[in-house]
């Protein structure tokens, strides 16, 4: 296996640690889930500029480099459904998941037929402000335990107070719902663009299933 197939490997076996961080909840540990995504991100960027640079492309790193992306994107949205702090409806976060499985697929048979979808200006926002608005919400997570464990409060107390306290509760109980609404909409709009953009390999391809 070669430098870039190990790195991107890496970014999946750290998942189950980047989980585990988030819910044990302390500073420490919700810290440490942050560095770990930071660090998933990077090696997402560098894994294929290595392979490139090496000339070491592998038809299984094009395979297993997307679906690694998919899988530490969707177990942080997942995470944060589960974590009532953020409270992240789950219909925004499924979907987010189906929208990136059903173009995972939709390029799958493209890969098939020899044909490449490249990645559409619509497609490279939504996956920075998953990123970004990922990054965030693990910022206001970091936030909540210093709350809970030095002030003994949370964002919905905070909002009895007047002035900085009450912005701040205001910020980290709200913001959340308005962030992920944000990923949510470019997802939505991003996966119809590339189903319209591409319709005519859906049409062929559901009219050969419906012929067998």
């Amino acid at each position: 296996m070669n430098l870039a197939n190990k790195l991107t490997m890496g970014r999946i076996i750290v998942i189950p640690f980047f989980i585990l961080f988030m819910f044990i909840g302390n500073i420490y540990t919700r810290v440490a889930a942050l560095l770990i995504f930071i660090l998933a991100a990077l090696t997402d960027m560098y894994d294929g500029i290595i392979a490139r640079h090496r000339e070491e492309v592998t038809n299984f790193g094009k395979f297993i480099d997307p679906l690694a992306d998919k899988l530490i994107v969707s177990a942080a949205f997942i995470s944060f459904v589960q974590l009532r702090e953020l409270a992240i409806p789950a219909w925004m976060v499924i979907l987010v998941i189906s929208r990136e499985f059903i173009i995972t697929g939709l390029r799958s048979v493209a890969a098939s037929r020899g044909t490449i979808i490249s990645a559409s200006l619509s497609g490279k926002f939504k996956t920075t402000s998953q990123m970004v608005v990922i990054i965030t919400l693990l910022l206001i997570l970091i936030v909540n335990a210093v709350l809970k464990n030095y002030w003994h409060t949370t964002p919905l107390e905070l909002q009895a107070f007047l002035g900085w306290k009450r912005v701040l509760g205001y910020i980290l109980d709200r913001v959340p719902y308005w962030l992920m609404l944000v990923v949510t909409i470019l997802t939505v709009i991003s996966g119809f663009n590339y189903i319209f953009k591409n319709k005519q390999l859906l049409f062929e391809e559901i009219s050969i299933k419906t012929t067998r």
